[in-house]
């Protein structure tokens, strides 16, 4: 079925003359920057279905009055990419942004790509910086080490500042601030993108430092390059399995981890990779099972081929209608916008009108918002835990009150990702700004859900880390689950 995806990259647009000089971006005057404006602006008030989920039409006039100002005179295409980045965190939507990843290859070169990388891996934990991997050459940065300033910025006012760029839906701040650590798992680390945006005369080349046993002081280091940065991945880029592991060495809690489900390009058959795994726990029977989503974002609705596993009889998952704002798309804008299904520019009779601002979309199999799950051998009848945490905002965000809401697994960690009262997905154009060539991810179908709390799901079981944990090592989620047996 056709729910929830992420974007997916399209083909690379034709290089302008000026990517071959990363040490040199391009300038916009202010006709075409405001040009670029004036149809971004259009395409999300005629096709974006939860533009006023948490703004009023006068708070996102307020947000276009701003991103105008911002670009009135000419501009540098540092100074472009963060106004129209900070714009669309406005809308407060978790797949509205500029998306790296589907960045034309000249400004992935000369923007994304060019500027240095901070020497480690962290977390945010109570506000601090705190490192969980040290890359630098030295070895200067312990585990747990807090890092209070990067030459000379404090670091809670680079997160303050980057804060105004993190995307999440409505008021969950935690995914923002988790979209804003480095954990080694993104071709383009957020941080690493906006972090030298934000503060260009920043070289990276010395770092105020609590260490875990209470030293403060400066430590001389060097930036990592965008290479450095890849080839330190916890998965290569060349992992088939995309990180997926299963672990059987404790005989009572097999523990299955699935660091993404945005598996659109890959040949992998992670279908007989589930159905194996399924197979291999009902042979040997462990009590738990432990499903590990704490770095899934999401991707494709893989939990829909875990579901049947885990239930006894058949069940209704009633989710609400899909929303979308349009029939056809304008004439004027089809030109810049990209998919990968063309049929997203014109749902034709799947589309019926609801009121004056939706169109409702009719499901793929007739259901209308119903879906059954029946039971699928062999079934695991022990109990499961789904790891989870402010990451999850996709579809592992849905999977995850499927299965709290269906009581078919217990979930531990931290608050999640997504939005109770519903996000935005399942299509999605690429919107290519004329002038700029800046990509505009842009989602097309809203599930609502009135009445809800404007949060992620809260755990059955809260488990949040300490820095004392991180100095450890302790993967304390995991420890909570093998304490319960």
């Amino acid at each position: 079925m056709r729910r929830w995806m992420l974007a997916v990259a399209l083909g690379l647009a034709v290089l302008p003359t000026w990517a071959a000089n990363v040490g040199t971006l391009p300038t916009y005057d202010r006709d075409a920057l405001q040009q670029d404006v004036t149809v971004l602006v259009d395409a999300y008030q005629q096709l974006h279905p939860g533009l006023y989920r948490y703004n009023t039409p006068a708070q996102f006039q307020a947000h276009v009055d701003t991103l105008r100002k911002a670009l009135d005179g000419r501009r540098d295409l540092r100074e472009t990419f963060l106004a129209f980045s900070e714009f669309a965190a406005s809308i407060r939507c978790g797949h509205t942004y500029p998306n790296p990843t589907n960045q034309p290859e000249s400004i992935q070169h000369a923007l994304l790509e060019s500027a240095g990388r901070v020497p480690f891996e962290f977390r945010w934990i109570d506000g601090k910086m705190v490192v969980t991997r040290d890359l630098t050459q030295d070895k200067v940065l312990p585990r747990g080490t807090q890092v209070v300033a990067i030459d000379g910025i404090r670091t809670p006012e680079i997160l303050a500042k980057l804060m105004t760029i993190a995307r999440a839906d409505g008021s969950n701040d935690a995914k923002r601030v988790a979209l804003l650590e480095v954990q080694g798992t993104e071709t383009y680390e957020t941080f690493d993108v906006y972090f030298p945006l934000f503060f260009p005369k920043a070289r990276i080349a010395a770092l105020d430092i609590r260490t875990p046993d209470g030293d403060a002081r400066t430590v001389k280091v060097g930036p990592l390059s965008y290479a450095q940065r890849l080839a330190a991945r916890h998965e290569s880029v060349d992992d088939a399995q995309a990180g997926w592991t299963f672990d059987l060495s404790d005989p009572n809690v097999a523990v299955l981890r699935m660091p993404t489900w945005a598996l659109y390009d890959s040949k992998w058959d992670w279908r007989a990779f589930l159905d194996r795994t399924f197979a291999e726990l009902d042979q040997r029977k462990p009590p738990m099972l432990v499903i590990d989503l704490r770095a899934n974002e999401g991707g494709q609705d893989v939990g829909d081929a875990i579901l049947p596993h885990l239930v006894a009889s058949p069940i209704e998952l009633h989710e609400p209608p899909r929303l979308v704002r349009y029939r056809n798309v304008p004439d004027a804008l089809a030109p810049m916008l990209d998919t990968w299904d063309p049929s997203f520019k014109d749902w034709g009779d799947d589309a019926t009108r609801r009121d004056d601002r939706y169109f409702v979309l009719r499901d793929e199999d007739n259901t209308s918002g119903t879906v059954r799950i029946t039971p699928k051998a062999p079934r695991y009848g022990g109990r499961v835990y789904v790891l989870v945490g402010p990451t999850n905002s996709s579809a592992t965000f849905q999977f995850a009150e499927q299965v709290q809401r269906n009581h078919l697994a217990t979930l531990v960690g931290q608050p999640t990702g997504g939005n109770q009262r519903g996000i935005n997905g399942g299509a999605f154009f690429f919107l290519r700004l004329p002038n700029t060539k800046i990509e505009m991810d842009l989602p097309l179908i809203a599930r609502i859900v009135d009445d809800a709390p404007d949060a992620g799901l809260t755990p059955d079981i809260t488990v949040v880390p300490t820095v004392q944990d991180i100095a450890a090592g302790r993967d304390v989620e995991l420890a909570r689950v093998r304490a319960a047996r």
